[in-house]
């Protein structure tokens, strides 16, 4: 990969050297039981300065998860200057390993649509006093 390619995530502690990323699943191989647990694990993420959880914040891009176990998360900042963006992809996936039943987790963070306030569900837009 062309170093103007490369994005912040590229360049965190653990990231596989190779630039493989995890097959996402069919949409007839998704498991429903596990990804829901999957979910939950998720919404306990919460970047510290904001208190409200990844998924209400609408960080979480896409998420797929595979009769096998495997789990894909597609996430992004609501910065790339973000104090935590060293850390959260980290976190993201730490909560996703304690789920039962879960082999394997990629996470990969994007930029591309840039995250804004629109994408924050009801709850979160309540919580931080934006309603």
């Amino acid at each position: 990969m062309p170093e103007r390619d490369k994005t912040l995530f590229d360049f965190l502690p653990g990231r596989p050297a190779d630039d493989t990323e995890l097959d996402l699943p069919a949409a007839d191989d998704a498991d429903a039981a596990l990804k829901a647990a999957v979910l939950d694990a998720l919404k306990t993420v919460r970047d510290p300065e904001i208190p409200a959880n990844l998924v209400d914040m609408g960080l979480i891009y896409e998420l797929a998860v595979a009769a096998d176990g495997k789990v894909f998360v597609e996430m992004t900042l609501t910065s790339p200057s973000c104090p935590v963006a060293g850390s959260l992809p980290g976190d993201v996936e730490t909560a996703i390993r304690g789920v039962r039943g879960v082999t394997d987790v990629r996470v990969k963070l994007a930029w591309t649509p840039p995250w804004h306030p629109d994408l924050m569900s009801e709850e979160a837009k309540l919580e931080l006093g934006m309603l």
